[in-house]
């Protein structure tokens, strides 16, 4: 098998006794020899929080994610939790009269088991709070490992340094069954995740790991090779292999159904003491040594699956090839994004672990890669029709024609499965090929194309590419590189004319064969043609679509989705996540055929197609066409009416506007009566922008069309309207403009400014000095601020604080509140006034106190 292994964390640490994957975050949880908890990131490798629960070993720590909580374990015999967000320590007890070894998290219930060296296993509930609700006794040793059984989370199984194993039940004193599993100490035990197996796996200090069927209680396998004791042993959820790790420092794969050793891996961390992995999520491996912690990944994030032109989708579950037919759900109204419930059947088996499946462009055979062999198989009885030895696999456009990589310098060309030997010549170490209207291969740091038929070379670019895919007319290609994707044009005319014409075709190819169309700073993950337009999903997980350059996106997913392929019948574009559930997204082909016309400049050919574009696309495609500033025909073509009201807005067509604003059911209508107006008073449109701030409630718009057009009625009717809905600002203006100085008084009063009231009437209303100086008083009186309440002057009572002749019937007001006439001040008394310096201070007729402790003024 071969199966790629890539390390994405080396983290150095002390000792690591215990790793554990954050079931939906990257981060992993390492607990230490030294007594400490750590939590790094493991795509970024930072170092995230940091734990010193106690100063002796931690042996054993999980993650319990629905709490957002971590447990752990250690030698001071106390089993503490933690909240990872908080740092909080939620609790902290002694579980055990010894060293905890292990634990285990129940997958749904609130219970935590823990093992530990007086060689008891206990129960806890953390909702009891964290009552002991369950001992299991039975064991002579030290307890090793936990594991509950993913198949039945009511039993699990323990291993001990007394040579056993033994099977539980939750509720149960004694255990179901006992195995004597190895010669000496076992140190770990393990479940098989699939269904189709009762198995465990146990390791042990004989240097053992030996495969079990519990229901025979029998030993299936024993797997040799580590050169010192056994620390663990793991069935991989997704892969169908066995990982074990050794103090030999040495991390052994398995091959599961060979049971021969694939790989061995060793990073220089001396002991290995740990795993952890995802059981639903990703190939990733967490690994705790000596000297640190490491996170792996094992092969492809992408599942082997395919799909042909009928709809007809096939994929692997480790040896086993099932099919199922997306075409079923033809008649059925899908949501986006809905998973499919699509019928499954068994097809077959494939005698290698499938790294990736490819069908036939027509659909009859389909190609499985993997372990260095490839097998071409009949798409509808899965008979075997040819293989050989390649670790690269690629079909050319007529389905009859295909290229297989044996070696990075060996490349064999076969038309109707038969070899044509050194059709194409290859003098550089290959990568990757791919097929389509032109054979690719992939060097260092550049792709070249061939002629399928002649074997020439037709275009070498200096490109670093991930994938290469091809239109189904063969006009237009996409090269996907790390992080752009260009889109070119291949002119195949123009390199047969080059070639008719005694053109001698170099090194580089042939120039005028390709036209860059695109460049998109874009991560393509899959991609596929559908017409002359590119649909693929990237690193951000998004499915989008380019026409023209211009980048739509079709849906956003929580998780990363593959491509499988488009079927017109359907107008739907179907993808998959990595456990091969099947989702569906609508994409009508009109669509993209009305934006190819319309980018082309064919408005005649667009409007003929707009009839076939479904009503539910209308809307997209009248943002298409705002964003190509065709905005008229984008507000004829959308069915959104917010859309065309921004439209019309844009375009100055208020009387538009107005229409699909009055037609409008929406009661938040208020804002589109604003725009109109703020529009039509731009354009002098006096009478439009008066009716539209009145619909749209917009009393600042109608005090300034009132106030510009002195209209005294609409200020009464604006000044009575704003009374009633609080707008208190707008209520003052309108009466100020009025000259209604009284109600101007009594609005300051109602809304608790009296000492802006006061000087208002010493301006404009000296008659109601004395009502408005009793409310000020009786406002400072409340606030318990009586000294600046006495220092208040009023003429009434204090006429010896005012000038002289302040009666009011000497004040001649002019124009009713706009100016006020005083008599001369005396001068003898302004000088005698400027000598006193005393805490009451004048300041136009109103003595305020000089308090430094207040700032009314």
């Amino acid at each position: 098998m071969l199966l790629e292994v890539h390390r994405k964390l080396l983290a150095r640490s002390e000792r690591v006794k215990t790793v554990d994957f954050h079931p939906t975050e990257p981060w992993l949880l390492s607990g230490l020899y030294s007594g400490k908890v750590l939590v790094w990131h493991t795509e970024t490798g930072a170092l995230l929080k940091s734990f010193t629960p106690t100063e002796v070993p931690v042996r054993c720590a999980k993650f319990i994610a629905r709490k957002n909580w971590f447990v752990c374990g250690s030698d001071d015999f106390h089993l503490r939790v933690f909240n990872y967000n908080t740092s909080e320590r939620v609790s902290g007890f002694e579980a055990h009269p010894d060293y905890i070894r292990c634990l285990a998290v129940h997958p749904t219930q609130p219970f935590v088991l823990t093992g530990s060296d007086d060689m008891t296993i206990k129960l806890w509930d953390w909702e009891k709070s964290w009552k002991c609700i369950q001992v299991f006794e039975g064991h002579a040793h030290y307890i090793m490992n936990l594991a509950f059984n993913p198949k039945d989370s009511n039993t699990f199984a323990s291993s001990c340094l007394d040579r056993t194993v033994k099977v539980w039940s939750l509720g149960s004193q004694t255990a179901n069954f006992t195995l004597d599993a190895h010669e000496k100490g076992v140190n770990y035990v393990e479940y098989y995740h699939g269904g189709d197996k009762p198995y465990m796996v146990t390791t042990g200090d004989d240097r053992l790991i030996k495969i079990w069927d519990y229901h025979s209680k029998s030993c299936i396998q024993t797997l040799e090779g580590h050169q010192s004791n056994v620390s663990y042993a793991i069935f991989h959820p997704s892969l169908p292999i066995i990982i074990s790790g050794s103090e030999d420092g040495t991390v052994k794969i398995w091959h599961a159904s060979t049971y021969r050793l694939e790989n061995t891996l060793n990073y220089g961390l001396e002991r290995a003491w740990c795993v952890t992995y995802h059981s639903k999520k990703g190939n990733d491996l967490g690994l705790g040594f000596d000297e640190g912690s490491v996170v792996i990944k094992l092969g492809r994030e992408e599942p082997s699956v395919s799909m042909d032109v009928a709809g007809k989708v096939v994929f692997t579950r480790n040896a086993e090839v099932l099919t199922a037919n997306v075409a079923a759900n033809q008649d059925n109204e899908i949501p986006d994004g809905q998973k499919l419930n699509i019928a499954v059947r068994e097809l077959g088996n494939t005698e290698v672990f499938a790294q990736s499946l490819q069908h036939s462009p027509n659909g009859r055979f389909v190609t499985v890669c993997g372990d260095g062999e490839f097998i071409i198989y009949t798409a509808l009885a899965w008979r075997n029709k040819a293989f050989g030895t390649g670790v690269g696999f690629a079909w050319a456009a007529d389905s009859n024609t295909y290229a297989v990589r044996e070696s990075s310098f060996k490349i064999k060309i076969f038309k109707n499965f038969k070899e044509r030997p050194g059709h194409v010549k290859i003098n550089y170490s290959t990568e990757l090929i791919f097929g389509g209207a032109l054979f690719c291969t992939k060097g260092s740091g550049f792709v070249c194309f061939y002629d399928w038929e002649t074997g020439m070379l037709v275009r070498r670019m200096e490109v670093e590419a991930r994938d290469v895919y091809w239109s189904n007319s063969g006009n237009f290609v996409a090269i996907a590189g790390e992080e752009s994707v260009y889109i070119l044009r291949f002119n195949r005319d123009a390199y047969s004319t080059f070639l008719e014409e005694g053109g001698e075709v170099g090194d580089e190819g042939v120039e005028e064969a390709f036209e860059l169309l695109h460049e998109l700073t874009e991560v393509v993950r899959t991609g596929k043609w559908v017409g002359d337009c590119l649909v693929y999903t990237n690193g951000s997980n998004r499915l989008n679509y380019v026409v023209g350059g211009q980048t739509h996106t079709i849906s956003h997913f929580d998780q990363p989705m593959f491509l499988l392929g488009y079927l017109p019948s359907h107008n739907r574009v179907y993808l998959c996540d990595k456990e091969c559930a099947i989702y569906s997204f609508g994409l009508a082909v009109s669509v993209i055929e009305y934006q190819i016309a319309i980018l082309h400049g064919d408005l005649e050919s667009a409007s003929n197609l707009l009839e076939s574009v479904p009503m539910d696309q209308r809307n997209r495609i009248g943002r298409f066409l705002e964003s190509q500033d065709l905005k008229q025909l984008a507000m004829e073509v959308s069915n959104d009416p917010d859309h065309k009201f921004e439209l019309a807005i844009q375009l100055g067509n208020l009387e538009y506007a107005l229409e699909l604003v009055k037609d409008s059911k929406d009661s938040g209508a208020q804002p589109k009566w604003r725009t109109i107006g703020e529009k039509a008073l731009n354009d002098w449109n006096v009478t439009l922008a008066e009716e539209c701030f009145d619909h749209g409630d917009d009393l600042s718009g109608l005090l300034l069309i009132y106030c510009s057009s002195g209209d005294r009625n609409g200020l009464k009717k604006l000044a009575e309207r704003a009374e009633k809905s609080g707008a208190n600002n707008i209520s003052f203006a309108c009466q100020f403009q009025l000259g209604e100085t009284e109600k101007c008084i009594e609005t300051l009063l109602k809304t608790g400014r009296e000492s802006e009231a006061g000087l208002f009437a010493r301006t404009y209303c000296p008659k109601l000095i004395p009502k408005v100086i009793k409310e000020w008083k009786k406002s400072l009186e409340i606030k318990g601020k009586n000294k600046l309440a006495e220092s208040l002057g009023d003429p009434e009572i204090n006429p010896e604080g005012f000038e002289e002749g302040w009666p009011v019937d000497e004040i001649e007001l002019v124009d009713g509140m706009e100016k006020v006439k005083l008599d001369e001040p005396n001068k003898e008394e302004e000088e005698a006034e400027e000598e006193e310096k005393e805490e009451v201070i004048e300041t136009t007729g109103v003595a305020i106190a000089d308090d430094d402790d207040d700032d009314e003024e």
